[in-house]
């Protein structure tokens, strides 16, 4: 799925206090791998928009996005900061779900997400999310719950 999509998910779901800080970790796992990624190619002058081909891709980005798509790494994270501050680990959830909209939305041709990494390969053949069938909805999704979030904002600010 898109970063936006999911910076926007993030927010939607996640964000009612700290609406930047759940777009970023809704954004994050993706941020972590392709990001750096693009950010490299940018400085050296070959920066393309667009998907990259996997032959130009280098390992270390294969390695971050198994590490930020693993829903165990995910969850322990979250978990590990429950105990700390459950406020924000309630915003952080915006990283497993990230990951949980790539499971169904990634096909085994372009990073699919494995995400029971490190332990174990496994990964779902889903369906790419640019396809109409899936782009659609998410669009949708996004719109209901945006607007919602905003709908929120706006009256809480009017009860003030």
């Amino acid at each position: 799925m898109d970063i936006f999509s999911h910076s926007l998910w993030g927010y939607g779901l996640f964000g009612r206090h700290r609406p930047w800080l759940a777009m970023a970790f809704g954004a994050m796992p993706d941020m972590v791998s392709f990001g750096a990624f693009a950010v490299i190619r940018l400085l050296n002058g070959n920066y393309v928009a667009g998907k990259p081909p996997l032959e130009i891709i280098p390992a270390w980005c294969f390695l971050l996005y198994d590490l930020s798509h693993s829903l165990l790494i995910a969850l322990l994270a979250c978990l590990l900061l429950f105990w700390q501050n459950r406020a924000l680990a309630f915003v952080m959830l915006a990283w497993p779900f990230h990951i949980l909209l790539d499971i169904p939305f990634h096909t085994r041709h372009y990073f699919p997400t494995k995400f029971f990494y490190p332990l174990s390969d496994y990964f779902y053949d889903g369906i790419a999310w640019s396809t109409p069938v899936v782009w659609l909805p998410n669009i949708a999704g996004v719109v209901v719950v945006v607007g919602y979030r905003l709908w929120q904002r706006k009256r809480l600010a009017r009860s003030w």
